[in-house]
């Protein structure tokens, strides 16, 4: 059994969101059924919407940072129940028996997660559809509990931007004593600094605009680093255990690498793809210093930063949308208008 649900879809990398009819299934034994009230507006939607990493099945429902509450559960479900508030971020399932996925990475799982859009149903190998959309079907595995208190609208972007800073943070073992820079302050970026500087951090940020230091410091940051300016960037040499860089484009990654500590590391987030120009590995070898790359989190790892966020207040900074405004949204995000988060009211979405 299943049933027709209404969302916003891409049918062409050159075709702009407009509604869409679709089929999600009936909830098996181990599925919640959610109704989805926000979803937060993610970068990766943007590029799989107009196909620039040339994997786009269509048509694409984007969203995958989606707080709801359960309708219905499978008759199998013991960790939830109708009316509770819940979230789903990137992944919807995954083979749950490898190396990685029994250690809770499921994000590394060796036959790739079923991602929450543009991607494969386990089970019946039905496209996978997310969060632009009136409701959603998801394992309990892969459900999030929602903590009390917290703005539901400012949670959703936690299941994305939250979790792709939180986990390099927790790996890296950012805490009290600990130096971490933030390359960028986007969607990621003023996450990067919330999150570290609530894990008791001293956090800098790196950025080209010299206007951001009142946000920045708002959003946690102890000192602000001209990234443009040669003295500036001089009197930073050695200073930093872990820099997360959030930059979602190509580019020079040089000028940060002697700001690293011997064992430091610099950890990419928000780019994927070739380097340019090519990473100097003089101040590498001559510090023992590292390059690195990180996903999301997986489960336990997200429901971890999730109850972080609520015993510390923490939520994305965001700018609430109706559904139809998605694809000026998008303009908007690629020229960085927006801070630090669109998230999308889907109340506003009407059948």
């Amino acid at each position: 059994m299943s049933h027709e649900v209404l969302g916003y879809a891409a049918q062409s990398p050159e075709s702009p969101l407009a509604p869409y009819r679709f089929v999600r299934r009936e909830p098996r034994t181990d599925d919640v059924e959610i109704r989805i009230e926000y979803c937060g507006v993610c970068h990766s939607d943007l590029h799989t919407a107009r196909n620039d990493w040339q994997n786009s099945v269509y048509p694409v429902v984007p969203g995958h940072e989606i707080i709801g509450r359960v309708t219905r559960v499978g008759a199998g479900v013991t960790r939830f129940k109708p009316g509770d508030r819940v979230g789903v971020g990137c992944m919807v399932d995954s083979c749950r028996v490898c190396n990685p996925c029994q250690r809770g990475l499921e994000q590394y799982c060796v036959e790739f997660p079923a991602v929450t859009y543009n991607g494969r149903d386990r089970h019946d190998h039905s496209p996978t559809y997310g969060g632009y959309s009136e409701q959603i079907v998801v394992s309990e595995a892969f459900v999030l509990r929602v903590p009390e208190g917290l703005d539901p609208a400012g949670t959703a972007p936690l299941l994305c931007a939250g979790i792709t800073t939180w986990s390099p943070l927790r790996y890296w073992k950012v805490g009290e004593g600990r130096k971490v820079a933030v390359v960028g302050l986007g969607g990621l970026g003023h996450m990067a600094l919330k999150l570290a500087s609530a894990l008791g951090a001293e956090v800098t940020l790196f950025t080209r605009s010299p206007g951001k230091e009142a946000d920045a410091r708002r959003l946690g940051a102890d000192h602000i680093v001209l990234s443009t300016d040669a003295a500036q960037m001089t009197a930073a040499a050695g200073r930093f255990d872990l820099i997360l860089d959030t930059v979602p484009y190509v580019h020079d990654l040089n000028p940060y690498l002697p700001t690293l500590a011997i064992d430091g590391t610099l950890v990419l987030v928000g780019y994927l793809g070739d380097l340019n120009p090519v990473l100097n590995t003089v101040p590498l070898i001559m510090g023992r210093k590292s390059v690195a790359g990180s996903l999301i989190g997986g489960i336990a790892e997200t429901q971890e930063m999730l109850d972080f966020c609520g015993r510390h207040g923490i939520t994305s900074d965001i700018e609430l949308i109706d559904m139809a405004t998605i694809n000026d949204a998008y303009e908007r995000m690629l020229k960085s208008d927006v801070k630090y988060r669109f998230v999308i009211d889907m109340a506003s979405l009407k059948g």
